[in-house]
């Protein structure tokens, strides 16, 4: 791989730019950075989950949280359904697998995140009725 002494690639690397046609990005990446399976949408991004977790959809109303969280953080997920006066906690402290791009991007405000099949459908639900936002809370 050009650019890196030999043996010194990142494990995961692509090597070859036409497998990456057609592929969708997990998260933002910086020119010249190296893209690895696990930056992928895909099986690179959930082959390391364990049985017990599935790749669950969060879709947030407020697309400036949804600019402030990262591949890799840590989030709790609430609901508030119309005219609630609190929060609902529906997930605290799961693992963001890919956070979606801004502006006018499709997956603008969108969270793909590890949880257990019985949470992720209690996502999916609350999703239909609910606005959805995120806390960042401390590592």
């Amino acid at each position: 791989m050009a650019g890196y002494p030999v043996g010194t690639a990142p494990a995961g690397v692509v090597a070859e730019p036409d497998l990456l046609l057609g592929r969708v990005l997990a998260g933002a990446v910086r020119p010249g950075e190296p893209l690895t399976d696990t930056r992928l949408v895909g099986p690179g991004l959930t082959t390391l989950l364990p049985r017990s977790q599935v790749a669950a959809p969060v879709r947030l109303a407020d697309l400036a949280v949804a600019g402030l969280v990262r591949t890799g953080d840590r989030v709790d997920v609430l609901a508030t359904a119309p005219g609630a006066a609190e929060a609902e906690l529906l997930a605290d402290g799961v693992l963001v697998l890919a956070a979606g791009g801004s502006g006018e991007d499709p997956a603008a405000g969108l969270l793909l995140v590890a949880v257990d099949p019985a949470t992720a459908a209690r996502l999916a639900a609350a999703a239909t009725t609910a606005t959805l936002t995120v806390n960042l809370p401390p590592p």
